[in-house]
C-alpha cells in the first residue's frame, strides 16, 4: 500500500553502504505542516532509488510516495518509510518507472483480436 506526504525537504544525508553484498540506503527528512506543530518525517531510499535524492535541495517543496515496511528483531519491532517516488514542486519528478511511449513510439501494430 502506497502513501503520500507533502512538505519541505529539511535534510538529505549521504548514501550509506552496508554488508558484503553492498546494500545501499540514503535517508532524508521532510517537514510536514500538521496544525500547530510541524512534523519532521524521516524517510529512506534503498538500492537504485538513492539517486532520486541527488537533485533535492533543503527547503524545496516535494510530494513523496512511500511504502511502510516493518520487521521484528529480537522481540522488538521496527518500521521504515521507503520512498519510491519524489515529485518536486517545480514539476520535476523522480520515478522508478520508465516513461510511457506514445502510439507513434510503440513498436509494431497492436492486434486487438484476442483468441481467448
Amino acid at each position: 500500500m502506497a502513501y503520500d506526504l507533502t512538505g519541505k525537504v529539511k535534510v538529505v544525508k549521504e548514501a550509506q553502504t552496508f554488508g558484503a553484498k553492498g546494500f545501499t540506503k540514503r535517508e532524508f527528512v521532510v517537514t510536514v505542516e500538521d496544525g500547530k506543530y510541524p512534523q519532521d518525517i524521516a524517510l529512506e531510499c534503498v538500492q537504485d532509488k538513492v539517486t532520486m535524492l541527488d537533485g533535492l535541495k533543503e527547503g524545496q517543496l516535494v510530494t513523496v510516495t512511500f511504502d511502510i515496511r516493518g520487521r521484528e528483531y529480537n522481540g522488538r519491532y521496527f518500521n521504515n518509510l521507503q520512498a519510491w517516488r519524489i515529485k518536486a514542486e517545480d514539476g520535476g519528478a523522480e520515478d522508478d518507472r520508465p516513461p510511457v511511449p506514445t502510439d507513434a513510439e510503440a513498436p509494431g501494430e497492436f492486434d486487438d483480436d484476442i483468441p481467448f
